[in-house]
C-alpha cells in the first residue's frame, strides 16, 4: 500500500513552503536593515526587548518590508501557473484546455491575463496606499 497525495495537496504544500521561506527571508532582512543604533538607543532608554521590537524596530521594518512583500506575493500568484506540471488544473492550464477545444487563443489568453491582472492590481494598490500612509506617520 503506497502513500498517495492529491495534486491539490502537493501544490498547496509546495507553494506554502516556497512562500514561507521567501517571506521569512524578506522579513528577516528588513529587521536586520534597521540600524543597530535604534536597538542601542532603546536599550539606553531602558525599554525591554519586546517593547523595543514592538514600538521601535517593527514599524521601521514594516516600511522596508512592504515593497518586497507585495512584489513577492504578486510573483507567487503568477507562479501558480507552474502547478500544471504536477497535474493541477489552474488558470493557465484551464486556458490551454479551453484553447484546445475552441481554437481561440487570443480571446482566451487575454481573458486569463485580465484575471491575473485583477488579482495582482489590488495588491499593488493596497501596497501603494499603505506605503503612503506609513510615510506620512514617519
Amino acid at each position: 500500500m503506497g502513500f498517495q497525495i492529491s495534486a491539490w495537496t502537493a501544490v498547496s504544500v509546495g507553494l506554502t513552503l516556497y512562500g514561507s521561506a521567501f517571506l521569512g527571508e524578506i522579513w528577516r532582512g528588513c529587521l536586520e536593515a534597521v540600524p543597530k543604533g535604534q536597538w542601542e538607543a532603546a536599550r539606553a532608554l531602558g525599554l525591554h526587548e519586546w517593547k523595543t521590537l514592538y514600538l521601535i524596530i517593527l514599524p521601521q521594518a514594516l516600511r522596508l518590508a512592504i515593497p518586497p512583500t507585495i512584489g513577492f506575493l504578486v510573483q507567487l500568484i503568477k507562479n501558480t501557473s507552474l502547478a500544471s506540471i504536477v497535474g493541477f488544473t489552474e488558470l493557465t492550464r484551464t486556458g490551454q484546455l479551453i484553447n484546445n477545444a475552441t481554437y481561440q487563443p487570443l480571446l482566451i489568453f487575454i481573458t486569463i491575463s485580465l484575471i491575473y491582472f485583477a488579482m495582482c492590481w489590488p495588491l499593488s494598490l493596497a501596497s501603494k496606499r499603505l506605503e503612503r500612509r506609513l510615510a506620512s506617520k514617519m
